[in-house]
């Protein structure tokens, strides 16, 4: 059985256990980070002191998207991870556009989540908000040719996106209306791997 080391409310958690929704791999998760620490055991498996890292039989893999790939790969099959070197890399390349929507999104997100309202910098949250805002515009773009970012149909490249998207709908902050990635954004509150794994509370 996977087993995944990490709390649900980390983004790159949600992407390992909706993954395996998706697929129907059986999995155990373990909190792990956070207010629930580390211990030396976690440390020795992956020294960076981060979530998530896996365990799949004598394999240990820290990275969420390296995770995902490797998931994908290894139990997804053709629809999650295409033979076709291609068709793969349309849907792998959101994997790593994602980090630059991640780090716009960063101030919005502790601010109005980690930080108690006295604390907060509104003027960080507004700049991340307008960040934010554009670079979902070209995932809106995207969206109105293609009903998913992996192309035709769901799949991998959906993963790590579908993760933040839950979090911009959800903050309060201002957002441009973009009628396609809402579209999508209801498409994937249906699938039930994302209802149960990534709406949940932020915290």
């Amino acid at each position: 059985m996977l087993t995944v080391w990490g709390r649900l409310n980390s983004h790159n958690v949600k992407k390992v256990v909706w993954l395996a929704e998706e697929i129907g791999l059986p999995y155990a998760r373990h909190d792990m980070g956070g207010a629930f620490g580390m211990s030396d055991a976690y440390l020795a498996m992956n020294p960076n002191a981060l979530i998530p890292t896996i365990e799949d039989g004598d394999v240990v893999l820290w990275e969420s998207n390296a995770i995902l790939r490797y998931l994908a790969a290894r139990h997804g099959g053709d629809a999650l991870w295409p033979a076709d070197p291609a068709v793969r890399a349309q849907a792998d390349k959101w994997m790593d556009w994602q980090f630059a929507y991640a780090d716009a999104q960063r101030d919005a997100f502790v601010n109005l989540v980690r930080r108690a309202p006295a604390d907060r910098d509104m003027d960080a949250v507004a700049r991340s908000a307008t960040a934010c805002g554009k670079l979902m515009a070209i995932v809106d773009q995207v969206l109105s040719r293609q009903p998913w970012l992996s192309g035709d149909s769901f799949g991998i490249g959906d993963i790590p996106m579908g993760v933040y998207a839950h979090s911009w709908f959800t903050l309060a902050i201002e957002r441009p209306e973009l009628p396609y990635v809402a579209d999508w954004y209801a498409r994937l509150k249906a699938r039930p791997g994302y209802a149960a794994q990534v709406m949940i509370p932020l915290s």
